[in-house]
């Protein structure tokens, strides 16, 4: 038979202590005395004591963990929004379940978060792939507090995103004042929020201007979707002077198929990107783009969650991009400054 675990009981026993006592030292109470505490500590190390976390968890009610539902990691946001997700988990003394969705789908959220209930979990981080289809099919939790990294969409849900329009304005009309005539756009899938709002204010900006709007060219935000967009806005005829990417993998796509052309950059066509990831600035030229900060996702998401376990109410926060200006943009036909 398997030998039975020592329980705090038993640490006091041996240690003359009562049970009460034994538990404030396993908790790391203060109030023992420092010889009673080293009595306590000795007991539980020749009895091999472990604490039962579950138990403790279920005393307390709560399990201290943090739950994450994502899709991908091919995403470089998903990435790093993980990392922070977990290392500011960790800071707060809580552990950070992941739990991976098999398909973009209601089906595949709703059996995620069924496991997730299943192994405890406080709050609720949703990493929302795409499209991620959410109606009335979808059923969270009842009573975790969720939140959302994406768009609002659901009332009880905070949400966290990028205000993805006012980067995609900022880059086109860094082209613009550079003065190109217009700007064409390699956009991300269609029913990705992120996609369709950089899209949408692309097109905005140039209609705001009196500028004619191109025929927008779909991507994937992969760098082959990028290249084979890229070729068929050079194919069209009109050589373009101006590229805005949805993002810098489908900028350096874009790259390629440009240099292929026999077209250089910028001086021939200018290239803007978005996210500005750790390679974007060892781009040859270096890479304007807009910056997300997707460790301040990450954080914001702990915090945003944490304080809705302690009560909070669900809120909806919005997060500033930037646009780094670099040596892939410059006036037509002119040389990188």
């Amino acid at each position: 038979m398997q030998e039975r675990r020592a329980s705090l009981r038993d640490v006091a026993r041996s240690a003359g202590v009562s049970p009460q006592t034994a538990s404030r030292v396993a908790n790391g109470e203060p109030n023992v005395a420092p010889v009673v505490r080293e009595r306590v500590l000795v007991a539980m190390k020749e009895l091999q004591y472990r604490p039962n976390a579950a138990a403790r968890a279920i005393r307390r009610g709560a399990f201290r963990t943090v739950g994450v539902v994502y899709h991908s990691l091919h995403s470089v946001g998903t990435h790093r929004s993980l990392e922070e997700i977990s290392e500011c988990a960790a800071a707060a003394g809580y552990a950070t379940t992941l739990m991976p969705l098999s398909a973009p789908s209601v089906d595949a959220a709703n059996g995620a978060f069924t496991r997730l209930g299943e192994m405890a979990v406080d709050v609720l981080i949703i990493i929302q792939p795409q499209p991620f289809g959410i109606d009335d099919g979808l059923h969270l939790p009842i009573g975790l507090p969720t939140v959302m990294l994406g768009p609002p969409t659901m009332d009880g849900v905070a949400s966290i995103e990028f205000d993805h329009g006012a980067g995609a304005r900022e880059a086109v009309e860094h082209l613009l004042d550079l003065g190109h005539a217009t700007v064409h756009h390699i956009r991300g899938p269609v029913g990705a929020y992120s996609a369709d709002s950089r899209s949408a204010q692309w097109a905005a900006v140039l209609r705001e201007h009196g500028r004619p709007v191109p025929e927008v060219q779909q991507g994937d935000w992969s760098p082959a979707s990028g290249y084979d967009a890229m070729r068929r806005i050079l194919e069209a005829g009109e050589q373009p002077t101006a590229v805005f990417a949805a993002n810098d993998q489908m900028a350096l796509g874009a790259y390629r198929a440009i240099r292929e052309a026999g077209l250089r950059i910028p001086e021939d066509v200018s290239v803007v990107g978005y996210d500005d990831i750790d390679e974007a600035a060892m781009f040859d030229p270096p890479l304007t783009t807009v910056i997300q900060d997707w460790a301040l996702l990450g954080r914001e998401a702990v915090a945003l969650a944490l304080e809705m376990e302690r009560g909070g109410r669900p809120e909806t926060v919005t997060l500033d991009t930037r646009l780094v200006v670099r040596q892939s943009a410059a006036r037509p036909g002119a040389a990188a400054a």
